[in-house]
């Protein structure tokens, strides 16, 4: 059944929605990376770096020292088959690191 646009929508859709114009994916998939971000990328670098937000299928995540960039992005691809995994193709195609400011 279809909705009409004068029906009530309930927020999580609308939010969905509204996400996905701005390129951003389903709600889940950033709690899934951030849950799931040990799994993917082992403890040690799971303890210097965290997910900050997936737009566009550019996966932002924060390390604390350039040291930790330099590891995010050598590992790059094997990181983004074990995200593709967890999330589903297309969902993420690449990743941007940024270091945190102190």
């Amino acid at each position: 059944m279809k909705r009409g646009s004068d029906e009530p929508v309930p927020l999580r859709d609308a939010i969905a929605a509204f996400g996905r114009r701005l390129g951003m994916p389903e709600p889940d998939v950033v709690s899934t990376l951030a849950n799931d971000w040990p799994e993917i990328v082992g403890s040690a670098l799971a303890a210097h770096s965290s997910v900050r937000a997936v737009r566009d299928g550019v996966c932002t995540v924060e390390v604390d020292d350039a040291g930790w960039a330099t590891q995010v992005r050598y590992a790059e691809s094997q990181l983004l088959e074990r995200v593709r995994d967890r999330c589903g193709a297309g969902v993420v195609s690449a990743i941007r690191v940024v270091v945190a400011r102190r």
